[in-house]
Order: structure tokens, then sequence, then C-alpha cells
């Protein structure tokens, strides 16, 4: 009922030793960014966090906004809803890895190195992205 509007999918880069975090769905048995649907009342920033902990163990503050993307120009498989997705690197501040209800696996991956992903959620690019955020942090936000 009422306007039609995009859901908005939040997803956390989170590096360790050069590293980015990768949690890997039981639903898909596939890896992705921390991440999920945003949840209302939440701002985007604490979502992510709240993503992080929920999905891996760990502890992040969110650092920047790095991108900004809409879903259906990023190569990734169909799905009912139309959505953006924003990507936020965040900064490990401690936890330790542990599965959850919606994951079954944790732990962080170099670049070039990924395992097979979850392309529903995120896709090789967009992870290649957030590592030229870690690398540069003046980059400015990617949309679109």
């Amino acid at each position: 009922e009422g306007y039609a509007t995009p859901k908005i999918d939040i997803r956390a880069a989170v590096f360790k030793d050069d590293k980015i975090l990768l949690v890997k769905e039981r639903s898909d048995g596939l890896w992705t960014l921390p991440g999920g649907w945003a949840d209302v009342g939440d701002s985007p920033s604490l979502g992510a966090v709240r993503e992080v902990k929920e999905e891996s163990g760990f502890d992040v503050v969110a650092k920047k906004l790095a991108a900004v993307y809409d879903r259906d120009k990023h190569n990734h498989p169909p799905i009912q809803n139309h959505a953006y997705k924003l990507f936020f690197l965040c900064e490990l501040r401690g936890g330790s890895a542990a599965e959850s209800v919606e994951t079954s696996g944790v732990d962080f991956f170099a670049e070039g190195k990924l395992p097979p992903l979850s392309l529903t959620r995120v896709v090789e690019s967009q992870i290649n992205h957030m590592f030229e955020h870690h690398r540069n942090p003046a980059l400015p936000t990617s949309f679109d």
C-alpha cells in the first residue's frame, strides 16, 4: 500500500591484516559480507554494526559509507524487490568469530582469494571495491 520504494540492504566491510571478513550463509552455503535488510527504527550505520555482531561475533564501529548501489545495476541475480545496497567500512574493535542461526562460517579472506559468493547478496566487484576503499580511505562514496 502506498508509493512503491526500494528495500535497503546493508553490508559491512571489516578488515583485519588486509583481509576482508565474510560469513557463510546457512541458507545457501555461500559467502557474503555481513549484512541484511535494514530494520525499521535502526539507522543504516547501526544496522551494519548489529549485523556484523549477529552474523560473525565481532564488534565493530562504522567509519564510512563507502557505496550506495542500485542492486539491479550490479550483476546480481534478480529478486522480487527493487533494492539499494549500502556498504559501510567498519573498524574491528573486538569480539571473536562465532557462527549464528544465519551463518555457518566466519573468516577473513585476502583480495583475489575469495570463496564462492552468495551472488544474491554480494558480487566480487563490490568486494574488490571495498578493498579499494580500505587501501585509500579518502576515496569518495561510490553510488549508482
